[in-house]
């Protein structure tokens, strides 16, 4: 068996997703209750209990509101880079010595049979990173949060077999809503978040490639200044204008903030 990947929850109120192979559990990001993530694994067949590891992006409130609590309760062990480690642990209380695994961005590590790379982003954070899952010959990359798109991340999520990127708003609609000035010029900055027209054209250039990915999935629509159906049909036209056909030579698919994801399987 390979890999499986669930988004429970993405968006600015939340995110949570799950990655498995059949011996390691992990959760990258609580920015949930623990309850809520408890109920979102039972949904998807899936036991708190058998999670082994939760893997932090950055400390920003929507990505850590529930390490702690599912840290404690379950004495799973809370995986972060030093200087997200030195931000988060003023928020998230008290965890068990044990449970405090730092590691270095950049560099591979493994949790049982799944290895791990993070890597940086840019984003308004301490130190933010996404993160690929290899196991066996299968890779998933999980990449939100971030305000551009370097040579380095593409390289980073180059020969994804399962790719989750950020599409975050329609520039549009966010120029026109009702967000304050300066919190407009923080979402539309190079340390903010990806627009639709960046995500479709970020899968664009990974068609270039000679493994692009079989499954991109769009993670972190605002509620304010997207909504689904925009998300889709805004990358689904980038792609057709590029010659590429969705169904056919790729398959998109969407996250979202108040329910669970598909449960999508990686077998190699």
């Amino acid at each position: 068996m390979g890999l499986r990947f669930c988004s429970l929850a993405s968006g600015s109120s939340g995110n949570c997703h799950f990655i498995a192979s059949e011996a390691t559990s992990l959760l990258i990001d609580v920015g949930l209750s623990g309850k809520r993530v408890e109920q979102s694994l039972e949904r998807i067949g899936e036991r708190i209990q058998d999670v082994q590891g939760i893997l932090v992006t950055h400390e920003h409130r929507d990505h850590i509101h529930g390490v702690g609590i599912l840290s404690r309760r379950f004495d799973i062990p809370i995986y972060a880079n030093a200087h997200t480690w030195a931000v988060m642990e003023n928020y998230i209380g008290d965890v068990r010595e044990k449970n405090i695994m730092v590691f270095d961005t950049g560099k591979e590590f493994c949790i049982k049979d799944i290895q791990i790379k993070p890597y940086s982003i840019s984003h308004d954070a301490a130190d933010p990173v996404a993160f690929s899952f290899y196991h066996d010959d299968g890779k998933i990359s999980i990449t939100t949060d971030l305000g551009c798109v370097t040579d380095k991340i593409k390289k980073e999520i180059k020969d994804s077999n399962l790719l989750m990127i950020e599409s975050n708003h329609d520039v549009e609609m966010l120029k026109m809503g009702r967000y304050p000035y300066y919190l407009k010029k923080r979402i539309l900055g190079d340390k903010g978040h990806l627009s639709n027209e960046a995500a479709g054209k970020l899968i664009v250039d990974m068609m270039q490639e000679s493994a692009p990915p079989e499954m991109v999935l769009l993670g972190h629509l605002s509620q304010e200044n997207n909504f689904p159906e925009l998300a889709y049909e805004t990358v689904k036209e980038i792609l057709v204008s590029n010659k590429i056909q969705v169904g056919t030579d790729i398959c998109i698919d969407l996250t979202y903030r108040d329910k669970e994801s598909k449960i999508y399987y990686i077998e190699k």
